[in-house]
């Protein structure tokens, strides 16, 4: 799979996104090492704190299928009246539930900004730039299940 590919999947996962208070849409695509990928998409709750981030969905989804083995996770988001995407990090809460399951310095994270995402399905290649990044990058120094072991 392309990370063009996988941005298109994390995009068609933002049409998704349930944001009646934030209304900033996120949707995520988590690339398996076997090639299954998973959608997931933001989530609120009127309680704000039960409130779901699509990384997250797309690794419980994937957790819940019996895959822990993941090479990437494409993630696009923005505000639901935007024509065009900027960048859309990770919160730190998504970083640590995915160091959970990968090894960092080899996971890639693609962000991307969008040029114009009125119609996902016909989006171009030459519409969308892709940032990629792995997740030590993103999470230097990052706590994970080898600082557990006895």
């Amino acid at each position: 799979m392309t990370d063009f590919q996988l941005i298109k999947l994390a995009l068609e996962a933002r049409e998704m996104a349930y944001t009646p208070y934030s209304h900033h849409k996120v949707g995520a695509a988590l690339l398996c090492s076997d090639g299954t990928v998973f959608k997931g998409c933001n989530i609120e709750n009127a309680g704000y704190t039960p409130t779901n981030c699509a990384e997250r969905t797309a690794v419980f989804k994937a957790v819940s299928e019996g895959k822990k083995d993941f090479e990437a996770i494409a993630i696009v988001g923005g505000m639901d009246n935007l024509k065009s995407l900027p960048l859309c990090a990770p919160c730190g809460v998504c970083r640590q539930v995915l160091r959970e399951f990968v090894a960092p310095e080899k996971f890639k994270v693609l962000l991307a900004e969008v040029e114009d995402v009125s119609n996902v399905s016909t989006i171009e290649e030459t519409s969308v730039k892709i940032t990629t990044m792995t997740l030590s990058e993103l999470l230097p120094l990052g706590f994970g299940p080898e600082n557990l072991v006895l």
